[in-house]
């Protein structure tokens, strides 16, 4: 299959996902696009203007990505909501509390609806890491659970409603991202597991649902006994030779964003582009800066031209491609005010049935110190923290409360605490582990708002909610007002006997 340059560089946009910097097109992306035929736009957080304002940028990104459109989106639930103005839907961690299969299939048919509502026709959840490391920095809450087969149920639960509802899924981060000690945001992890400790535990819940997903997630992570050299996004072993003969998947291969430090410091943006697709992927989501992006569609036009990318293999990817947005067309699917009201109810009901507690705790009476951090900037995966204000929305203006708002949590003294009869209550708003010292601060309950580990660091009376989103606090202020009690029952061994 011989091609001049001008159908390399169509096949190779139609092959790149790119993001854009505001929440309007300007000259320097229409310039972009009107280069490149692209079809595909990854949305964040910087995207999103309310609900009037993004239906306006998706509706005028649909037109200029035409029918083969694909509009895609983090909206997981939890932290990692980029939409925070539709109904949230409750954290993985948190429907694993619940552990109710019809419960799951409702909230990603909720979730489905708001991103259908927003234009939005592909979402890259759910998450299939099994998180059987309470040390993992990034996906904690995000995962189901540390049961690969509780994991696939109800993520399959998850899936189902939202392909219902006609919005396309991403299952990820194949081959598993559950065991790590790094966020390969920031760094290039390994997990030095075998190919059967890796069948055993993280590869169960994507062969459980292989049939199902229509999309799927690299992982920026090396397992250095199956391929030393290159993390799994990059390999062909693990793209290739894992994911597509031996497991046999046949939907779309989407790579983690190559700007991650993971990829970008070692390979570089443009040229991971290539190895990725080298090694079986069908799209790269090449987010980054304009001159990023147009390099990383260069350089996989350039491989084209020169051989080192077969034309073949990468139209059999571009035609995979087509038949996810075929199936899952881009379209701006009008507002219904009263299912919406419905949806809002749903993700209520969830975030109450979710609250899991912990060494007994009880709503505290009498004089409170409330112990929080000022603000908590967001880490690039998740969105931001609940501010110290968010945090005192939980009380009612005339309880009698001392503030103890502190820059950062982790760095806390117990002689900072003081022991004067008040109840110490600390609400953690961050998502880092608290240090060894932790153990001596004198607090009498834990709100565990975003990292449910936190509770392996301070053996008190704890309360964990999996998350921070509008309807997880809703339910914590419940419980604290004595309105609601603690049901859920954590779905890891290591929460579960704290």
């Amino acid at each position: 299959m011989k091609l001049d340059r001008e159908a390399a560089r169509r096949l190779a946009a139609a092959l790149v996902m790119i993001d854009i910097p505001g929440t309007t097109l300007g000259e320097p992306e229409l310039a972009l696009l009107r280069r490149y035929p692209l079809r595909a736009i990854c949305l964040f957080r910087r995207n999103l203007s309310g609900l009037a304002g993004t239906r306006r940028l998706t509706a005028e990104l649909h037109a200029l990505l035409g029918p083969r459109g694909l509009v895609a989106i983090d909206q997981e639930g939890g932290a990692v909501s980029r939409a925070t103005f539709v109904p949230v839907g409750p954290s993985g961690m948190a429907l694993g509390a619940v552990g109710d299969a019809e419960l799951a299939q409702q909230v990603g048919a909720a979730t489905a609806r708001s991103m259908a509502w927003l234009g939005v026709n592909w979402n890259f959840a759910p998450v299939l890491d099994v998180n059987n490391n309470p040390a993992n920095p990034v996906i904690g809450e995000r995962s189901f659970s540390d049961d690969p087969d509780e994991v696939a149920r109800l993520a399959g639960a998850w899936m189902k409603g939202s392909l219902a509802e006609g919005v396309a899924c991403c299952v990820k981060h194949f081959p598993g991202h559950g065991d790590t000690h790094e966020d390969s945001h920031h760094a290039l992890p390994q997990v030095d597991k075998s190919l059967p400790e890796l069948e055993a535990l993280e590869l169960r819940p994507f062969r459980r649902l292989n049939d199902c997903a229509p999309a799927l997630m690299t992982a920026h992570i090396v397992y250095p006994q199956l391929d030393p050299e290159r993390p799994a996004t990059l390999s062909p072993f693990f793209l290739t030779e894992l994911l597509r003969r031996r497991i046999g998947y046949q939907g779309v291969v989407i790579t983690d964003a190559l700007m991650m430090r993971a990829i970008a410091d070692r390979w570089g943006h443009a040229r991971a582009a290539v190895l990725a697709l080298q090694a079986g992927a069908d799209m790269v989501l090449a987010q980054g800066s304009l001159a990023e992006q147009e390099g990383a569609i260069e350089a996989v036009t350039d491989a084209l031209l020169d051989g080192r990318l077969d034309a073949e293999a990468l139209q059999l990817a571009a035609n995979r491609v087509d038949r996810l947005a075929a199936h899952y067309p881009a379209s701006l699917r009008e507002v219904d005010p009263a299912q919406w009201a419905r949806d809002e109810r749903l993700m209520e009901r969830a975030a109450e049935r979710a609250l899991t507690a912990l060494r007994a705790p009880q709503p505290p009476k009498g004089p409170l110190r409330v112990i929080t951090q000022g603000e908590v900037s967001s880490d690039g995966v998740s969105e931001a923290g609940p501010s110290a204000r968010d945090v005192a929305s939980l009380w009612e203006p005339d309880v009698d409360i001392e503030w103890l708002v502190v820059p950062k949590l982790s760095a806390l003294r117990a002689e900072q605490i003081p022991r004067d009869g008040r109840c110490n209550v600390l609400a953690s708003n961050t998502r880092a582990r608290y240090p060894e010292s932790a153990q001596d601060w004198p607090i009498d309950l834990h709100l565990a708002l975003w990292n449910p580990f936190q509770s392996l660091d301070l053996p008190v009376p704890t309360l964990l909610t999996w998350g921070y989103d509008a309807p997880a606090l809703r339910a914590l202020r419940a419980w604290l007002n004595g309105d609601l009690q603690a049901q859920g029952r954590a779905p890891i061994r290591a929460l579960e006997h704290a």
